[in-house]
């Protein structure tokens, strides 16, 4: 199990609970969606998951193996590299190319060798369908590119879960229904995907676990 919250609560500081009693589990290759409305604590309960915001109190709240009510900073930089994150707005690095971009993240979790570093860049742009851009840079690129090598980024160094908050929120629904398929993609291959959205039809066309955020609660949304 890739993550298993149990009875989960966290919060803003001195403010109200974000959720309370939150409940989820993610197993290898799975693709599942967080939906609800802005503010509801879908971005908090993700930023939990990579420890970039604390938990209050939690029955259980593993996650690749660590307990993130207690696990150390240094750990967590390494909890990190075990996953790929992506941001709506891309977060690439403007001032390099598309190649330099990867190679700043290889390079940054300890690959050294040229050739390998190479190797792996081609095989990422491979697999988002996006060769031939190396020598780009990302302005050069349409929102839609600049997704694709953003996930490319996420899968330098072979995740175990992909965390997506709202990756197609700037983009059309077009793009947006390639870079979800490109994301159902990863998931069969066994990297599990959990992605934050409010583009409710793609639901339909991509079916996977849903969880909504709703008043502080957190349930799994049941086709009937």
């Amino acid at each position: 199990m890739l993550i298993n919250y149990k009875n989960v609560s966290f919060r803003h500081v001195d403010d109200d609970f974000v959720l309370e009693g939150v409940n989820f589990t993610v197993e290898h290759g799975e693709f599942i969606y967080i939906i609800g409305k802005v503010g509801s604590g879908k971005s908090s309960l993700l930023r939990t998951f990579y420890g970039e915001m604390d938990i209050d109190s939690a029955d259980e709240a593993m996650v690749l193996g660590r307990d993130m009510t207690s696990v150390k900073h240094g750990e967590i930089q390494r909890l990190r590299r075990e996953m790929g994150i992506i941001f709506q707005d891309f977060k690439l690095l403007t001032d390099r190319t598309v190649k330099k971009n990867l190679e700043f993240v290889l390079r940054a979790t300890g690959w050294k060798k040229k050739e390998e570093i190479e190797q792996r860049i081609d095989e990422v742009l491979k697999m988002v369908q996006m060769t031939g851009v190396e020598d780009k840079m990302p302005h050069e690129l349409s929102g839609g590119e600049q997704q694709r090598i953003a996930i490319a980024r996420s899968l330098l160094n072979s995740p175990k879960i992909i965390l997506a908050d709202e990756p197609t929120g700037n983009l059309d629904p077009e793009t947006a229904d390639q870079i979800i398929g490109l994301f159902n993609d990863i998931a069969a291959t066994g990297t599990a995907v959990v992605m934050t959205t409010h583009n409710l039809p793609m639901l339909e066309r991509f079916p996977g676990r849903v969880f909504k955020c709703e008043e502080q609660k957190f349930t799994e949304v049941i086709d009937n």
